[in-house]
């Protein structure tokens, strides 16, 4: 395994590198995909689809067993250079524990996606200690925000810090409190996050700057989460805490960023909100497993890119 105080960078991007698209969690319609495909190609990149990326089995985009080739083929490629998630949605933790550690290790790569594909960064960075990137699925609904296009085709070619000031709009805004802090960023999906514990693959929170975000989940489930990573270990001796965005979470009395505000003061640690990273409309894309500032009395967060110089 790699030095755990160097984190492993894969090489950025360059106009003629081969990038895959898999689908290593939800089903995705070809229609998305391509459209997807098509800003990638806009970009100079050679652009192919895993084999299994438009399966269906249950719940999933294909077996269990199909889903973990194409990303283990995916990393043994030498001609690759990016591992692009399709979406989020469920499945991710059904393979990570056959994700072919050793290929990384030899061979790193960039990983994009977010949401449930926080499984896959955690096993990864558990596994290898490879800097991966959490920023959109490439299974495009609409016309992506330029933001969004803009931030993610910097951290895939241009190895310089990714720097992001909070938005006095997004909800969470509301739990900023004061202070700075640096510290390795970690983390990623609430609910996956929890879904770690007691597991391999749930981080150390030993100085680190630890992200969440998600969606569609009332209060008391964030509360409920949050108690839970508090219970076990896993708020203990953070930095400072990222706050993203909670999306189409229902419910008012309280509020979701009532509730985040209520058990993440108690930490004593810098704590930022609306910070643009989830899955809001804008949807920044930031490394995870390098260092980061964190400096909510100005309301920004700075990240070290996940991508080497070359």
């Amino acid at each position: 395994m790699p030095d755990d105080s160097l984190p492993l960078k894969p090489t950025p991007l360059a106009p003629g590198d081969q990038v895959v698209l898999i689908s290593p969690a939800g089903p995705v319609s070809r229609e998305q995909v391509e459209r997807g495909a098509e800003l990638l190609r806009e970009w100079k990149l050679s652009v192919t689809v895993g084999a299994h990326a438009y399966d269906r089995d249950g719940l999933v985009a294909g077996t269990d067993r199909d889903r973990l080739a194409d990303l283990n083929t995916a990393l043994a490629d030498p001609a690759v250079r990016a591992v692009l998630c399709t979406r989020g949605g469920y499945g991710s933790q059904r393979i990570v524990a056959g994700i072919d550690t050793a290929a990384v290790a030899r061979d790193p790569k960039i990983v994009l996606g977010f949401s449930d594909i926080t499984a896959l960064h955690l096993a990864l960075w558990r596994g290898a200690r490879l800097a991966t990137l959490h920023g959109p699925a490439l299974a495009l609904r609409t016309e992506p925000d330029p933001v969004t296009v803009a931030a993610l085709h910097t951290a895939l070619f241009d190895p310089t810090p990714v720097r992001l000031a909070a938005d006095p709009a997004e909800s969470t805004a509301a739990v900023t409190t004061a202070g700075r802090a640096a510290g390795r960023l970690l983390g990623g999906n609430l609910a996956m996050l929890a879904a770690t514990l007691g597991t391999p693959d749930a981080p150390d929170p030993t100085g680190a700057v630890l992200l969440l975000e998600d969606i569609a989940e009332p209060a008391y489930k964030v509360d409920r989460m949050l108690l839970h990573l508090e219970r076990a270990g896993l708020l203990n001796g953070l930095a400072g805490v990222a706050v993203g965005q909670f999306t189409d979470c229902p419910g008012t009395d309280p509020s979701v960023p009532e509730v985040l505000a209520d058990r993440l003061h108690r930490l004593g640690v810098p704590v930022l909100g609306g910070l643009p990273i989830g899955h809001g409309a804008v949807r920044v894309t930031v490394p995870l497993g390098t260092r980061a500032v964190l400096d909510a009395d100005a309301g920004t967060l700075t990240a070290d890119p996940a991508l080497r110089r070359p």
